[in-house]
């Protein structure tokens, strides 16, 4: 590694290291080496002196450090402390002495204008400085905050730059503008509008900053790059000064260039160029100090600048300004001294801050540089000035002949590749990225906090930098948010972070080698799931049939030359190679194993076993293990491994989840990872499936350390991921937590429930009545509907159905059409809810049926922001009627508005059909579309489009063709976005160490541009929700909720409501949820003034109407990942309501807040904390874990299981820690009237998954309560255009109605065979964990479940040839139902599940 002068790599090992080199760099700038970095000072011949001060003064520096950063105990973020970095001269000798006080968001100019103050001290005659300095973040401690106040009252000078978080810009304008007129300057640099209009330059000021008028915004506009921020326009604006002047009065002209100079000493961030801009700004603007001529322009240095953007290299001489003379350099002057080949090294793009050179703050990009290049890479180092990367991108990763000249890009500046903390252009940075096709890496230094802050906090990475610099670069595309620099509370100085960036260069050059190395050598490990671990379970993944698509899979691999040894011949011999034996459990030897792994080499590759011996014992331990080694289950197949992932460990044993904060994988789960990084020499693992339990292990929420378990399971290995498009939440903590790049696959199509058994003969009925209303047969016809609505248990749903004694006869036609209605909108509600059908398999086109079943939803929402109405509305309209009232009316039963709902349902279902038809194969298959409109006739004018003509057999003639075309022009493109599925594409492209295009994840009926699907899914940017139209939609639902329970208790509003929040359904819904719970407690949010959600505003009481209503808010684990941002909106909301001056019974958040406060001993705004979840690194419950392994006593361990894990509040004035807070939990819990959740999708509902009972609080409500009510229990459900509010009861009715009963869902599932069997029992035991949270299953469910899948034979034979593992699991259920009380039954029922179980438990067992 010669010739690198003082080796930054070699002197960092370690923390002493680290601080050696903050040091290094520190010596630069003392006083003695003015001007030089410490790598120019090795190449002028004095590395020894640059060395030497490195060594002696770290353990000092050391202590000093320790001093500075103890961690967040505070709750705030930093306790770095503005006072260790002000400066003041010592003597002042007669000196008239100037005060700055200045405001950066990042920490790098800290260091250079501590720098520049003291050089201005021992060097200037006449005048001295003295300087106060802020880290934009330290102002949210009050202390911190008063200080500044102080000191800005005092200063002569005010510098602030890059002020983006709203909330404290909002400080920084309250603090400076009492003062600004006095001051004799106020210098903003790019920042939030309102903090641009406190600029003052003399006579130039920025008062229309943010509405772009007068002659400065004017000249920007015109001028302004395409796509370009705002600093980018000011430094065109620098470049062409000249220009703009000539358009300034004389005095302005002059005023405004001091400010453009400024800017330029500011963007060239050195000691020297901030020693100007003080001396300059001080000479002609400081009264003193200009009127005395104290400063002659003699003593003022012109800026010295480096050029905008280059490629620069620590060791050169020059900036280089293309690609191909830099190689040529490396060729002769690095390659021989680092020892790397240059003709085939991979190489490596790195994206660079420019003012981190400028203010010789470089030492952690000189550690990465030296890393990569120990490592055996060439790296091409760029920087920028601005904020556009993309730049760099297409001039220096492209040689003189156009290709491409790197293998990787790793980004190290922390923003997305265009744009800055304020405004971003995503499709230039994809249209760049896309173009280069290379992996991109997004790493990124600590900003707001100290190194030690960061390894202390269970939360990780603040959430101001998760929103700017980890989710913004991840719309454009970017993998691996690896923190690899710290900040040196001290001096501000950025550290580098050792064993980070060594894992940040392994993993980008196994990024890299993906492109170099041959396809028929490199090694691919796909994990799959089994969850719960059982051999019936194994394969688990939401709607995807692992097995049929993983032997897809390896077709593809084969077809793409890599070595995948011999394909089984059918799905079915793949299973039983993988599992050796279907009926085999876990434990039996019979899973095959791949591999043997002894506990000595098991430690000598796992440095970090003993870690897990606090909680698992000394290894091999009792999981994944022979009593002696450890067993690897899985099967090669050539250099393919298909491994099943061990299980999270905990199921046996709920009992401990209570108690386990610390939690840590298995040994058996560590063992799996070792031999496919260590063994096996995986080149890429591919995760098969939403979702395995790596990305949920304990660490850090965001910016793993390398003690964070995620960090340590997949350390140096590229990590694919097939994650399902609907859930970007999820997906996101994969890609954060497990440095996943993500491979979208498609949800299979919702389809109509339709009706059956007992259901379709009532349809029948009704259909009848219709045609024999007035005639003598009307009133019998009504008496079998009411009975048999009764035998199908609609009563329960229908509370003024008339009894069977009634006799019909006695109603009026109106009265009956009333009865008939309600019945008839019961069946069209269960007839007409969207279910998924069986199963996806990766690169399998979709049917016809399906791509009818998707296009029919997707064309019955309006998208106003597209001028496009919905379907079902333009027919309604064509019947002179408003859509809105048809379902209002139907709603409430009126038979003619059910009839009319039918007919537009029908009709939509005939126009979508016809036009998919014009494009199905002979298959019944569509693999290319062939547009509704392509016939040559119909584009001119002649024949009608097929829907037309479609919706005319229905009988609307009227409907406008005009208002039609546009929306069906839209489904062409949408059935050509679900034909276009790149999912195995995106898969070999990934393999290849390509770039894999980004796109949100969420419902692709609402949000189209989730398809085509093999997308690396990305959520959205944070700080943009909830959006005005989520806000609308909110309203909606909670006034329907607030009516209905106002219509149940005499008029009286409910006090308080337990909300739930999940993270994909506010990405999905752009925040509806998070709307709710702000409008619940009459709270507005206002987007600030670059368009960002995050402030808030009070709506009065007499614009509300109604009292505001307190809320207790548990946020999911991955809610409170992505969004931490929105727990501090809803905190401060909460907080705002309850510090309002209002009566006790128009405000019931104050109400309950000032009662607690009272019985707990704590302020009112303590009180008033309402926002709950998981400690940080922790998920769910665990209720749904112990129910799926039924383990649990009784409920009241569920109950307390469900406080102890999520009684972890959010407090916005201590936004660093989530901390336990069960007093304030159990008091605001015992408050509630009401427990409510939202259903957004069609694809994931109650029975679905167990989140939604894991995080339901309604039991848990009722224990705490001192009268022991049970709550009113609500579910909002808005997966269609016409929302509902539904008590939970009947929502699970409708639940079990439209799948677990349905034989158009579990026929569809049986069709999936080994995977689907496992599906319908799924549903099962998830309907009974709404019995055991929430008492919300009737009893007919378990009954009529039992009927259509234990009492038939036939059906038992299927079912246990299938999946008998899995069929023991329903029997299992089915009793234990019973045996806890929640379902009542005949002996005779229970006496055949008993019998049962014993001969499916023989079969399994071999017997």
């Amino acid at each position: 590694r010669g010739g690198h002068g003082p080796n930054c790599n070699a002197t960092m090992r370690g923390p002493v290291g680290a601080i050696a080199l903050a040091v290094l760099a520190l010596a630069a700038q003392s006083s003695a080496f003015a001007g030089k970095s410490a790598f120019s000072l090795a190449r002028s011949g004095a590395p020894a002196v640059a060395r030497s001060p490195a060594r002696s003064s770290a353990p000092a520096v050391a202590s000093r450090l320790a001093m500075v950063a103890t961690g967040p105990s505070s709750g705030l973020f930093t306790s770095s402390r503005p006072e260790d970095r002000h400066v003041e001269p010592e003597d002042l000798n007669g000196r008239t002495k100037f005060k700055v006080v200045y405001v950066v968001l990042e920490s790098q100019y800290q260091s250079s204008m501590t720098a520049a103050c003291k050089r201005i001290n021992a060097q200037q005659e006449d005048v001295a400085v003295e300087c106060s300095g802020y880290l934009l973040e330290e102002l949210r401690d009050g202390a911190n905050y008063e200080a500044f106040k102080k000191e800005v009252a005092e200063a002569d000078i005010f510098i602030g730059s890059l002020i983006f978080v709203q909330e404290l810009a909002d400080k920084v304008v309250e603090a400076v503008e009492p003062h600004r007129q006095r001051m004799s300057a106020c210098i903003v640099f790019p920042s939030m509008p309102d903090v641009m209009r406190l600029q003052k330059v003399g006579s130039f000021e920025m008062k229309n900053a943010g509405n772009s008028k007068g002659a400065l915004g004017d000249f920007m506009k015109k001028n302004k790059p395409s796509g370009a921020t705002f600093e980018d326009g000011m430094l065109k604006l620098l470049r062409a000064l000249p220009k703009v002047l000539k358009y300034l009065p004389n005095e302005k002209a002059k005023d405004a260039r001091a400010f453009m100079l400024s800017f330029q000493y500011w963007l060239g961030g050195s000691p020297e160029n901030l020693e100007a801009l003080l001396l300059n700004v001080a000479s002609k603007y400081v009264e003193p100090i200009a009127s005395k001529n104290l400063l002659p322009e003699s003593v003022i240095q012109d800026p010295r600048l480096i050029p905008d953007r280059g490629i620069w290299h620590p060791i050169a001489k020059e900036i280089f300004v293309d690609v191909d003379s830099y190689l040529d350099w490396y060729r002769r002057e690095v390659s021989p001294a680092t020892g790397v080949d240059f003709d085939s090294a991979p190489t490596v793009g790195i994206l660079l801050q420019k003012s981190h050179i400028n203010t010789k703050d470089e030492c952690h990009y000189v550690s990465l540089i030296q890393e990569l290049e120990a490592q055996g890479a060439k790296v091409v180092p760029t920087y920028s000035g601005a904020l556009d990367f993309s730049v760099l991108v297409d001039e220096y990763f492209y040689n003189a002949a156009g290709k491409q000249a790197v293998d990787a890009v790793i980004n190290l500046t922390g923003f997305a590749l265009v744009g800055g903390p304020a405004k971003q252009d995503h499709p230039k940075a994809v249209e760049t990225l896309k173009r280069l096709d290379r992996p991109y890496l997004c790493a990124l230094p600590l900003v707001f906090q100290t190194f030690e802050e960061w390894k202390d906090s269970e939360l990780g990475l603040h959430p101001v930098q998760v929103a700017l610099q980890v989710a913004l670069p991840e719309i454009d595309g970017a993998i691996e948010p690896i923190i690899f620099a710290g900040r040196d509370g001290l001096t501000g100085r950025s550290v580098p972070l050792a064993d980070r960036i060594q894992a940040l260069s392994q993993r980008a050059l196994k990024w890299a080698n993906l492109r170099r190395k041959k396809n028929a050598e490199k090694n691919v490990a796909i994990t799959i799931f089994s969850f719960p671990p059982d051999k019936g379970n194994v394969g688990t993944a939401a709607y995807l049939d692992v097995f049929g698509s993983i032997f897809s899979v390896l077709k593809g691999l084969k077809a793409d030359g890599y070595d995948v040894g011999e394909i089984p011949e059918n799905v079915e011999d793949l299973i039983d190679m993988v599992l050796h034996d279907k009926e085999a459990t876990v434990a039996s030897p019979e899973l095959n194993v791949e591999y043997v792994m002894s506990v000595d080499e098991y430690k000598k590759l796992t440095p970090w076993a003993e870690d897990l011996e606090e909680n698992w014992g000394p290894p091999p331990g009792q999981l994944n293990s022979d009593g002696a080694n450890l067993l690897v289950y899985g099967k090669k197949f050539g250099n393919v491994f298909i491994g099943v992932q061990p299980s999270f460990g905990y199921e046996g044993d709920p009992m401990r989840l209570l108690f386990s904060k610390s939690a840590s994988p298995h040994h058996g789960f560590a063992a799996y990872y070792t031999y496919v990084e260590k063994i096996f020499n995986a080149d890429a693992v591919l995760h098969f499936g939403t979702h395995g339990s790596l990305e949920f292990m304990p660490g850090k929420q965001v910016g793993m350390s390398g003690e964070c378990y995620p960090d340590r399971l997949i350390h140096t290995i590229p990590n694919l991921y097939y994650y399902a498009a609907n859930n970007p939440s999820e997906a996101t903590i994969a890609k954060r937590r497990s440095y996943a790049n993500t491979i979208s696959y498609l949800t299979p199509p919702a389809e109509n429930a339709g009706l059956y058994k007992g259901l379709k003969e009532l349809s029948e009925l009704v259909a009848s009545y219709q045609g024999l209303r007035e005639t003598g047969r009307g009133p019998s016809i009504v008496n079998s509907i009411v009975a048999s609505a009764r035998t199908c248990n609609l009563d329960k749903d229908i509370k003024d159905l008339p009894g069977e004694e009634e006799d019909m006869a006695a109603l009026s036609v109106d009265e009956r059409d009333t009865v008939v209605g309600k019945v008839y909108s019961r069946l069209m509600e269960i007839e007409s809810r969207l279910l998924p059908c069986g199963l996806h398999t990766v690169g399998v086109p979709p049917t016809a049926e399906e791509a009818v079943a998707t296009l029919v939803s997707i064309a019955s929402i309006d998208r106003p922001e597209d001028s496009i109405k919905s379907l079902p509305r333009i027919l309604a309209e064509s019947k002179g009627k408003q859509i809105e009232d048809i379902y209002r009316d139907s709603d409430k039963g009126v038979l003619e508005a059910v009839t009319l709902r039918n007919e537009v349902v029908e009709a939509t279902r005939a126009a979508v059909r016809a036009m998919v038809e014009v494009s199905a194969n002979n298959e019944g298959r569509i693999e290319d579309v062939t547009s509704v409109f392509a016939s040559l006739a119909r584009s001119v004018g002649f024949g009608k489009p097929p829907y037309v003509e479609a919706l005319a057999k229905k009988g609307f003639t009227k409907a406008s063709e005009e208002a039609m075309r546009p929306l069906f022009e839209y489904l062409d493109f949408c059935l050509k976005q679900v034909v276009a599925d790149n999912e195995l594409g995106a898969l070999l492209a990934s393999l290849e160490g390509r770039y894999t295009l980004p796109g949100p994840g969420g419902d692709p009926i609402r949000n189209p541009g989730v398809l085509p699907t093999g997308k690396n899914m990305h959520a959205l940017d944070p700080q943009a929700i909830p959006t005005s139209a989520a806000c609308d939609c909110a309203k909606v639902v909670v006034d329907r909720l607030l009516e209905r329970q106002r219509q149940d208790n005499d008029g009286a509003y409910p006090e308080s409501i337990a909300f739930v929040l999940w993270g994909t359904d506010n990405i999905k819904t752009y925040g509806e949820s998070l709307a709710q719970v702000l409008w619940m407690v009459g709270v507005k949010p206002v987007p600030d003034s670059i368009g960002r959600v995050n402030k808030l505003e009070l709506i009065p009481l007499e614009e509300l109407g109604r009292p505001r209503v307190d809320v207790v808010v548990t946020c999911s684990g991955v809610f409170r990942d992505l969004f931490i941002n929105q727990m501090n909106l809803l905190d401060r909301a909460v907080k705002m309501a309850a510090e309002a001056d209002e009566p006790d019974e128009m405000n019931f958040v104050r109400k309950h807040a000032r009662e607690q406060a009272a019985e707990l001993g704590v302020s009112l705004r303590d009180a008033a904390t309402r926002v709950f979840s998981n400690a940080a690194g922790s998920y769910s419950a665990n209720v749904g874990l112990a129910i799926e392994n039924g383990g649990w006593e009784d409920e009241s361990q569920l109950q307390e299981q469900f406080l102890s894990r999520k009684g972890f509040a959010f407090n916005a004035d201590k936004p660093g820690m989530l901390e336990q807070q069960d007093q304030i939990f159990k008091s605001s819990l015992s408050k509630v009237d009401v427990t409510f959740q939202n259903l957004d999708s069609s694809e994931i509902s109650l029975s679905d998954v167990s989140h939604y009972f894991d995080s339901d609080p309604t039991k848990v409500v009722s224990s705490l309560r001192k009268d022991g009510k049970k709550p009113a229990s609500f579910v909002a459900d808005t997966t269609t255009a016409n929302a509902q509010v539904r008590t939970l009861s009947e929502t699970v009715r409708l639940d079990a109605r439209t799948k677990l009963l349905n034989p158009k869902f579990y026929e569809g599932m049986l069709k999936s065979g080994y995977e689907g069997t496992r599906e319908i029992t799924k549903r099962l035991r998830n309907t009974m964990g709404w019995s055991a949270t929430a008492g919300a299953v009737d009893n007919f469910i378990y009954e009529d479940a039992n009927e259509v899948f234990i009492a038939d034979p036939e059906m038992q034979k299927r079912l246990l040839e299938t999946n008998p593992n899995a069929f023991r699991d329903m029997v299992t259920t089915f009793l234990e139902a019973n045996g806890r009380g929640y379902w009542d039954t005949s002996e005779e029922n229970l006496e055949r599940l008993r019998q049962l179980y014993q001969e499916v438990d023989d079969k399994i067992e071999g017997m």
